[in-house]
């Protein structure tokens, strides 16, 4: 099979946010206990951290981290985590119908977050709680001193403020599951008011707005009008969350479930601006992806797990290259709205379908889809360039032309490098053809690929077998650069550009 694609300086699509990386840490299942936080762990430092599992978050490149929750925060009380350990409640979490110790809360998640290198993505409870809690929460993170909540910070430990500048409010309140679901008048009056009286706490700050919980909710589209509508002028980012899996073994559509996000971005960009236009604002509305992966695995073991217990294993999927080449397709359709998408949060980061997995008693371990999140997390800096693509497309139960070639390209002026990330979705080879007319090839860096693994292969501990490995199927001429892609495989090309005159 034939591709040809052509890069330009002047395709921008937009600067890429480094929070586009971001992940999700939430307190379910074995994510925070057994997960990030185990003192009996050979590995773990004097906070009780698992050292091993920072080393590998450490190497993703993670620089957002959302936290508390999920579902869990709709329902927490977030006084409960702060102040001496040993005084902390026990509480029942009704969301995912476990026993919460409290172990770790603001002072420890900010102190592992500062050990890996990343900022944190805080959620408020609009469940069970509401703006007074919120506005408390912001005044214990961020206000500098003299005030009851930032002098209870201190006491506890924490002379600086924790300065954190990313907030959510409330998690995916339009879902019935959801403690304290609401409708969208009641969300969108009660996220209005709490993001005023945030703002006023500490100016600084930017508050994520509660968009639709997936695509197919019934609610879907009337759900944003209604609360961007409410909440417009208080908000900076729309959330929007989406979740793929391939329970009917379909693999051509399986790997085509990009293209529904791809509309899916799409459609949440449109109704923030259609909103804008309804208001004649010249404020832009960008968006937060804050929860998206494959989840799908684990699903009938989940209704086995008996309740309250403390961090009982939940949503452990296990990854096969499917998986992989289908999170590379995810990826590049997020980079393709670079423009418009400036967070997102792979959720979650650590054993709760995740690309981290621990042994309680030996070694953390990373799936199939940790590479190629890792790859575009450390590569994909820079400015997103539109490719125009020339190949051939298939047909699925749910979409009409999938193109066989999905791909983007990011180009880093700092470093004058341009880095292609593709998946050939066929099951034949791929002769791409890469034409630059305004750039021109230094150098391959690197060419990278994870091909020829039986499909429903996974990775497991002790035995990362699946995991890029480096090509030398290519061929450069000038301003053209001729690649071989195996079939059904996930590529990096990353090259050095002969600098402007």
């Amino acid at each position: 099979m034939d591709a040809v694609m052509s890069v330009s300086r002047g395709q921008k699509i937009g600067e890429i946010d480094r929070r586009l990386y971001g992940s999700f840490i939430e307190h379910m299942g074995r994510a925070v206990y057994g997960g990030i936080y185990q003192p009996d762990h050979p590995t773990a430092n004097d906070q009780g951290f698992r050292q091993d599992v920072m080393e590998l978050v450490k190497e993703l490149s993670v620089p957002l981290i959302r936290y508390p929750g999920g579902n869990f925060v709709s329902g927490f009380n977030w006084e409960d985590s702060v102040g001496p350990v040993e005084g902390r409640p026990k509480r029942l979490d009704l969301a995912w119908r476990s026993l919460e110790t409290n172990q770790v809360g603001v002072h420890e998640f900010a102190a592992w977050c500062q050990e890996v290198g990343a900022e944190i993505n805080m959620a408020v409870n609009l469940g069970t709680r509401g703006l007074d809690a919120a506005r408390n929460l912001v005044e214990y993170c961020n206000y500098p001193g003299g005030t009851y909540w930032s002098e209870k910070r201190k006491t506890n430990g924490q002379i600086e403020p924790f300065a954190i500048k990313t907030w959510c409010l409330g998690n995916e309140m339009d879902g019935p599951w959801q403690i304290g679901h609401k409708t969208a008048k009641e969300y969108g009056r009660l996220a209005e008011e709490t993001a005023k009286a945030m703002k006023l706490v500490d100016e600084s700050i930017e508050v994520v707005l509660c968009g639709s919980s997936n695509s197919q909710m019934p609610t879907f589209g009337e759900w944003e009008l209604t609360v961007l509508d409410q909440a417009y002028d208080q908000i900076d980012y729309l959330s929007f969350h989406q979740y793929y899996g391939n329970p009917t073994d379909d693999l051509g559509n399986y790997l085509a479930r990009s293209l529904d996000m791809d509309q899916f971005i799409s459609g949440v960009v449109a109704m923030c601006d259609a909103i804008k236009a309804k208001k004649h604002s010249k404020k832009q509305i960008n968006l937060s992806f804050d929860e998206w992966n494959i989840w799908y695995h684990s699903a009938e073991h989940d209704l086995t797990v008996k309740p309250w217990q403390v961090a009982p294993p939940l949503l452990e999927d296990h990854y096969n290259f499917e998986d992989a080449l289908v999170l590379g397709c995810l990826l590049i359709t997020l980079l393709k709205h670079a423009d418009r998408v400036k967070i997102a949060c792979l959720a979650q980061l650590v054993n709760v379908i995740a690309p981290i997995m621990t042994e309680e008693d030996g070694e953390a371990w990373r799936q199939t889809i940790y590479y190629p999140f890792m790859q575009v997390a450390t590569l994909g800096q820079g400015v997103a360039l539109r490719p125009e693509i020339t190949v051939d497309t298939y047909a699925t139960s749910e979409f009409v032309a999938v193109p066989y070639l999905e791909s983007i390209a990011v180009i880093d002026e700092e470093k004058n490098e341009l880095v292609i990330f593709a998946v050939n979705r066929g099951e034949e080879e791929m002769h791409l053809d890469l034409h630059l007319p305004d750039l021109e090839i230094a150098e391959v860096i690197d060419f990278s690929e994870m091909s020829g693994y039986v499909i429903k292969a996974v990775n497991q501990a002790g035995n990362e077998q699946i995991k890029p490995v480096s090509s030398q199927a290519y061929e450069r001429k000038e301003n053209q650069l001729h690649c071989l892609l195996k079939p059904l495989s996930w590529n990096v090309i990353r090259t050095s550009l002969t600098p402007k005159n």
